[in-house]
């Protein structure tokens, strides 16, 4: 990670025919460079509204965890075992709940393990020191090693009809202002909403969301989590606080991520989109069927970035339930202990697909279906392209290997180096060089259900 929060890879010039180690490991390697304090990290959008920046202007990939109950469930030992190894995955924002149960026993049966309540007699404009010293421990850990906080101020049930509904549209601007004052010189992103529509309770999570911006003093970014199926530019693109978008694609195989992510960049003002919460690898998609493997992370997280994404979340359900020893025997309904779930292949190849992109000037790609000559298909398993604006480079993902067709002209500069990056393992293999002109057949190294490849151009100069 540099100094300004982008993880390094050690790497030859890209246009060589190996560019990566062979493999990112799971845990931290020497090739990962040792992560530095990203706690100044100050991010903002970029000029075009397509992706973040930090206060030097330069751009920032938003990789996101999933771990909503890291404030409760995990001891300090076991917070910085997660907390490096996914450091050392490449991720760069761990996103996790504030408020997620008021009580020791939360709503959705998770217990919590300091069994202190967030509030003192259920006063939000009240925040208990004994709840809020973990979390503001957690906050800085995070940000020492390298990553952004992307936090979810509160779960639905506290400002909804709920028994444990305690916010209103006079006490959620407190709330919000005591957050943003407390962590306005730490790395945070905020998102109000709480994993549900706004509906009736719209005044409530826009009074948070501005109590957020003036507790911070405008200085951090604001979002809205919406319920499963939807982006946040469904109900508030336009409003002032809404600094960029935030998508919850589904659990389950047919989570489109190129859809949302294409609608979102479709809109005006333009806003950074990102698909936070596509499907849980490990989730169950119903009775007798799959669960969520690693191919459909990773089918959601390339076509997400191709469609012009500012990034991309992961998550394993697996780290929602945080499942430890005592809970056992595992697999529990399917659902593993939480460090088998840290170590799944998804959460490795989330990382390797940053890196891969981390290569190229990737804020500056534009999503361009038109370059694929053969018939893309429809649905969350087509073939997607995007391409450097200036023509330097093309990216086209198969989810299912086979044959891909490029129009060349796509590319400004001749001769055109070809390679397949292979998503499960960050390893190469060189095709050959062409020319920048007429249309190109490129057959993937293997074909079938899981099989899929990165397909990259480069233009020589």
């Amino acid at each position: 990670m540099t100094k300004s929060g982008h993880f390094s890879w050690r790497r030859r010039d890209f246009l060589g025919a190996t560019l990566l180690p062979a493999v990112c490991h799971a845990a931290a390697t020497q090739d990962d460079a040792v992560a530095r304090s990203v706690k100044n990290l100050k991010l903002s959008v970029s000029q075009n509204g397509r992706f973040f920046v930090d206060q030097n202007g330069k751009p920032f990939f938003y990789l996101g965890d999933t771990c909503w109950l890291l404030f409760q469930r995990l001891n300090r030992e076991e917070v910085d075992e997660y907390l490096k190894d996914r450091a050392g995955k490449g991720f760069s924002v761990i996103q996790a709940y504030v408020i997620r149960g008021l009580d020791k026993r939360h709503p959705d049966g998770n217990g919590s393990l300091l069994g202190a309540p967030p509030f003192i007699d259920r006063d939000p404009t009240k925040l208990n020191p004994a709840f809020f010293e973990n979390v503001d421990y957690v906050i800085n850990r995070a940000n020492e090693l390298g990553l952004v906080m992307g936090l979810v101020t509160a779960k639905s049930w506290h400002v909804n009809e709920h028994p444990e509904r305690v916010f209103n549209a006079t006490n959620a601007f407190t709330f919000g202002r005591l957050l943003g004052e407390r962590y306005k010189n730490n790395a945070v992103l905020w998102y109000v909403g709480g994993d549900s529509p706004p509906g009736k309770d719209e005044a409530t999570w826009v009074a948070m969301a501005r109590g957020l911006k003036q507790g911070s003093g405008g200085s951090q970014l604001v979002c809205y989590h919406g319920q499963g199926s939807t982006s946040s530019s469904r109900w508030f693109h336009k409003a002032d606080w809404l600094d960029f978008n935030s998508i919850q694609s589904g659990h389950h195989f047919g989570s489109d991520s190129y859809a949302f992510v294409s609608k979102d960049y479709a809109l005006t003002p333009a806003k950074p989109t990102v698909d936070m919460e596509p499907a849980y690898e490990n989730h169950p998609t119903g009775a007798d069927k799959p669960r969520v493997n690693a191919h459909k992370v990773r089918t959601q997280a390339y076509s997400g970035m191709l469609a012009g994404a500012a990034g991309h979340g992961y998550g394993a359900l697996d780290l929602f339930y945080l499942y430890k020893d005592a809970d056992g025997p595992f697999p529990r309904n399917g659902f593993q202990h939480w460090r088998t779930a840290i170590a799944y292949e998804g959460s490795r190849q989330v990382g390797l697909m940053r890196r891969l992109f981390e290569q190229r000037p990737w804020h500056k790609m534009v999503p361009d279906k038109l370059a694929i000559a053969s018939e893309p298909g429809e649905g969350p398993y087509s073939l997607v392209a995007a391409r450097a604006e200036d023509g330097s480079f093309v990216i086209a993902y198969t989810p299912r290997g086979g044959s891909v067709s490029i129009h060349m002209n796509k590319l400004n500069g001749s001769p055109v180096k070809a390679q397949w990056y292979d998503p499960r393992n960050g390893t190469w293999k060189a095709i050959g060089q062409y020319a920048s002109q007429g249309i190109q057949e490129f057959v993937a190294p293997s074909h079938g259900e899981q099989d899929d490849w990165v397909l990259v151009l480069d233009a020589v100069p």
